[in-house]
């Protein structure tokens, strides 16, 4: 088959490295790549989000599926597109993308269908947002509906903070069209995981559990990022919560997106909380302890980054004949092995991420951090400049991932690896995985 994987980041790496190793796909393309996937793929100079470039090479390069990384043009209805002109297409259409496009959508999906999930309000006026966070209290999230490179999210401790974050959204616009309107919600206290499922529009498969870490510094502070590392498997993803999971929150989600005439395909990543009641027992005593309650945070509509980094490293089977059995409502037919070993991703950023960044900085020691054992060096945002040198091109630049028999031992090798990479501009948290060590 001739594949085309749409995308530029770490996450599109990954599954080009996956692809790359499929019997099934000798001829495989990224549109526009970066300078790691390029050892991999034929890079094509289309943006992610250019939908009529896409879809014209896609036709005029014969290609027979499309594998849509980012959620930019999912949203804009690049399956949709594909899927007119008869090439397949993996990923969500566009009102099916509305599950990420639209944090206020999601919401309301939630309400109607009794998914759990915070309780929340929707607001496209900045007093009457105000008004909410005043009465509710701190601490309080609020968040920019649309679209915004994981940037929309503020998790404020106090009412002062949290009205600043409405101005910026309703009254700065700061987010431009992804801010016009806000969802303030209800803060829940507990452990947050990554949930994967496969879906076909009917059925679902889950994939390994993983946790992410949001915030840019060590200890869990700093701002909110689009992810500063990840690792699987996540030790509070017990298989008991995700069969808890699947019943309460997928599938449910699952059959409300066809009942609404919107089917959902392609890969639902639900950002979980997973709350237990503080006035609970702790099982002492003789007294049955309080159980673990998942509820979602968010819907994404493609594979996280950089938790996609970690699937792709666990997962043993050849990940092509799963996205077509998506394609083409077969997903029954199909079952995953996974590797036992955990993997674990170190996002190194450019300094100032997730701010303003510098650009352009050479970036060495990379083959001697991908010869550490068991790790490889995914590419996030990097090019080659004309004197072949690897520069940085974005905030995050790499996803050294490392595997090991337990979490602290793919811990372990991936900081190996990372502490190889020569490039005085980046910077990394140092303590991905703590929960789990």
């Amino acid at each position: 088959m001739k594949v085309l994987v749409v995308g530029s980041g770490g996450r599109e790496h990954a599954l080009c490295w996956k692809l790359a190793a499929s019997p099934l796909c000798p001829s495989l393309f990224c549109a526009p790549g970066n300078a790691g996937i390029a050892t991999l793929a034929t890079c094509v100079p289309i943006k992610a989000d250019d939908v009529a470039g896409l879809v014209a090479y896609a036709v005029n390069a014969t290609i027979d599926l499309v594998v849509v990384g980012p959620e930019a043009p999912l949203v804009l209805g690049l399956v949709d597109r594909l899927n007119a002109v008869g090439i397949k297409a993996f990923g969500p259409s566009a009102a099916a993308a509305r599950l990420e496009g639209s944090k206020g959508f999601m919401k309301d999906l939630c309400a109607r269908h009794g998914i759990p999930t915070a309780p929340y309000g929707r607001f496209q006026d900045a007093e009457p947002a105000r008004a909410f966070v005043r009465a509710q209290g701190a601490p309080i999230v609020v968040k920019a509906d649309g679209l915004a490179a994981g940037k929309g999210v503020t998790v404020a401790q106090t009412v002062e903070e949290a009205l600043a974050a409405v101005d910026d959204v309703l009254v700065t616009g700061r987010f431009g069209a992804a801010g016009a309107e806000v969802v303030i919600e209800t803060f829940l206290d507990g452990e947050e995981a990554s949930f994967f499922a496969l879906v076909d529009g009917e059925t679902a498969l889950p994939l390994v559990a993983a946790q992410d870490h949001k915030r840019a510094f060590d200890g869990d502070t700093g701002p909110n990022t689009g992810g500063m590392g990840a690792y699987s498997p996540a030790p509070v993803m017990t298989s008991n919560l995700t069969d808890q999971v699947m019943a309460e929150i997928i599938l449910p989600t699952v059959r409300a997106m066809a009942a609404e005439g919107t089917p959902f395909k392609g890969v639902l990543f639900a950002g979980l909380m997973i709350v237990t009641d503080p006035s609970g027992s702790d099982g002492s005593n003789g007294v049955k302890p309080a159980l673990p309650k998942p509820y979602l945070l968010e819907y994404n509509t493609r594979f996280g980054d950089p938790e996609c980094q970690v699937l792709m490293k666990r997962l043993r089977s050849d990940l092509l004949p799963a996205l077509l059995a998506v394609c083409d409502g077969r997903l029954g037919e199909i079952s995953l092995d996974w590797r036992d070993e955990a993997a674990l991703c170190v996002v190194v950023a450019a300094a100032g991420y997730p701010g303003d960044v510098v650009k352009g900085g050479a970036i060495s020691g990379l083959d001697a951090a991908g010869a550490v054992p068991g790790a490889t060096v995914f590419h996030a945002a990097t090019e080659r400049n004309a004197a072949g040198q690897v520069v940085a091109t974005g905030g995050r630049v790499l996803g050294v991932t490392a595997t090991g028999a337990t979490v602290g031992a793919a811990q372990r090798s991936a900081y190996r690896a990372v502490d190889a990479v020569e490039w005085p501009g980046g910077f990394c948290r140092r303590d991905i995985g703590w929960r789990a060590v």
